[in-house]
């Protein structure tokens, strides 16, 4: 999708410094989906405390069961 924006041009600059992208549109995808990225994770950390864990549950036993299916 062709977008038209006025970003600033000392941001741009920044990002490509700091993205290792060689094209403004890819220094610009990847600092996107950084944002997003970081969004959604500050969404997650807020579900810490609210959600009920099973204290019978034994990761370590399936992990073992995991690893023999291999």
């Amino acid at each position: 999708m062709a977008t038209n924006l006025a970003i600033d041009p000392k941001l741009l600059e920044r990002t490509l410094e700091l993205s290792g992208e060689r094209t403004k549109k890819a220094a610009v995808n990847k600092a996107l989906r950084e944002f997003i990225a970081r969004r959604e994770q500050k969404n997650i950390v807020k579900l810490f405390g609210q959600l009920e864990w099973d204290q019978e549950y034994d990761y370590k036993k399936e992990r073992l069961r995991d690893e023999s299916v291999r």
